[in-house]
């Protein structure tokens, strides 16, 4: 069949997609920026269409010859989530309808059927409802918390539980939760295609285990070799107030962590299980769904990550080409050191940037800043890199988002910590004729208002410090890799060579 998916840039869209291809079905992909899906694997395998959820104009030609739409989009992330997520459902099945498509298959939020909801599992409902009552037969699943290499309940649960030996708990750690490996989530969302054609209703999908998250933070202790967590109590904990310990403990920003923490003061338990029935199938228990999910990080082959969604705020617009930018002044910081290495050697360096490899230069000064900005609800400095070694376009490195590579040559960095502007670092390999290279850094700023010119001498001091640490040691790390590759290839350097023998001079007789 011609699946569209919306949110292929997303953890579970990016997923999804190759399962989609292996399956023998033809994929689209609505985005907003196709240029995010440029170093997938799986890019020259699907047609990429140009538009939002939110534009109905650009969903016309996205559903033109679709037979199902698998719809994984939802504005966790923006202050005004309930609002753009019903306007976004309604166009979606509006045009869904108009174009004649088969099915809709969208991944809801499990929740009580009685009692007042979250403002974040409401809108999951709300969504599902809107496309049951559309024209197209939709399958609704409604999933709780999904445990999986990347995703942002498994990190929460990773990192409360790795960093904290001793627990101050709130009271929603002892909701009950029916929490469901990713892999079973992909599976039914693959296989939803094949439900009757006249299918139009939801159903609650979960794993073998009913749990709580204190049973759950307990058994990942277990399975991640840690020894036995101790737990204090305190009623008073609100979902507010652990949303801020979240930011704090976790990689996991507040903006993210809330929803997930209002979604667990309920019991969200699977009320029918009809879909096993249906779709029947192995299903991986929650110690087994640890497992391969802490393999998978070990291993550093994490195929998606939470951190793949841009943030709310963020700045979208590319880089000003020119520093003396139409839009406005900018300032920069240019900076440029030559290297004994060559340009291979230097841009593994560049590349490998971020992350558990730090930033070359004064650390201390990056941890604070990073720290200042999750107090004001940024990102921080704590979402790392999918891969050690490798970058995509879109995805996440620490508080930059990577917004251009030109493998060798280009890695362009877009800041998404909270600054009264917008900020841009390059980084560029320069070959050089000898087969050395140099090593140019670029660092762009556009103020916002009188505020952003004065942050800007505010930190210019630090430039000398942060940049140019950042040039020479880049350039020293650069050098020693080209030592280390000259050692392991067996290369030695030649023997100095006498006054007799150095060409051009004649033999110094002495006196």
């Amino acid at each position: 069949m011609r699946c569209l998916v919306t949110g292929a840039t997303g953890y579970l869209g990016g997923r999804l997609v190759p399962r989609l291809l292996a399956e023998g079905h033809q994929v689209r992909c609505l985005v907003r920026d196709p240029g995010k899906l440029r170093d997938v694997p799986w890019a020259k395998r699907v047609e990429v269409v140009r538009g939002d959820v939110l534009d109905p104009d650009s969903l016309a030609e996205a559903m033109r010859d679709v037979d199902v739409v698998h719809y994984l989009v939802h504005s966790l992330n923006s202050p005004d989530f309930v609002d753009a997520d019903r306007r976004a459902a309604e166009n979606t099945a509006r045009a869904a309808e108009d174009a004649g498509v088969g099915r809709i298959v969208y991944l809801g939020g499990l929740h009580p059927a009685r009692g007042r909801l979250s403002p974040h599992l409401a809108s999951r409902k709300q969504v599902g409802d809107t496309f049951l009552a559309s024209r197209v037969p939709t399958v609704v699943l409604k999933a709780a918390v999904i445990i999986g290499s990347g995703s942002a309940s498994f990190e929460m649960l990773r990192y409360l539980t790795e960093r904290l030996p001793v627990m101050v708990t709130p009271r929603w750690v002892h909701s009950r939760v029916q929490p469901i490996a990713v892999r079973d989530v992909l599976r039914y969302l693959v296989q939803a295609i094949t439900l009757p054609k006249d299918t139009n209703r939801s159903f609650d999908i979960g794993g073998p285990e009913v749990l709580t998250y204190l049973d759950m933070m307990h058994r990942y202790a277990r399975a991640a070799g840690l020894p036995r967590r101790r737990v204090l109590p305190v009623p008073l904990l609100t979902p507010r107030l652990s949303s801020h310990w979240v930011n704090v403990i976790t990689p996991v920003p507040r903006s993210i962590a809330s929803p997930l923490i209002e979604s667990l003061v309920h019991d969200v338990v699977c009320r029918e299980n009809d879909l096993c029935a249906l779709l029947p199938g192995p299903q991986i228990g929650y110690d087994r769904a640890v497992e391969l999910a802490l393999n998978r990080v070990r291993d550093t082959d994490v195929e998606t990550r939470w951190s793949n969604a841009s943030l709310p705020g963020a700045p979208s617009d590319p880089l000003p080409s020119d520093p003396e930018w139409s839009g406005g002044s900018s300032y920069t910081d240019i900076r440029t050191h030559l290297t004994g290495a060559t340009p291979e050697q230097l841009w593994r360096v560049v590349e490998g940037i971020g992350g558990e490899n730090g930033w070359y230069s004064f650390p201390l000064a990056w941890a604070v800043r990073g720290w200042a900005d999750r107090l004001v609800g940024g990102v921080g400095l704590r979402r790392g890199r999918r891969d050690p070694g490798r970058l995509q376009v879109g995805e996440a490195l620490d508080w930059w988002r990577v917004e251009e590579i030109e493998r060798g040559v280009l890695l362009r960095l877009r800041a998404e910590m909270r600054v009264p502007g917008k900020a841009w670092l390059e980084l560029r390999v320069q070959p050089l004729v000898d087969g050395s290279a140099r090593y140019l850094q670029r660092a762009v700023f556009v103020p916002r208002g009188l505020v952003g010119h004065l942050y800007w001498f505010a930190v210019w001091p630090f430039h000398g410090i942060v940049f140019g640490g950042m040039v020479g040691n880049i350039a020293a790390a650069a050098g020693a890799a080209n030592a280390e590759d000259r050692r392991a290839s067996g290369w030695t350097p030649p023997p100095p060579r006498s006054a007799e023998q150095a060409p051009g001079r004649s033999p110094v007789k002495p006196s």
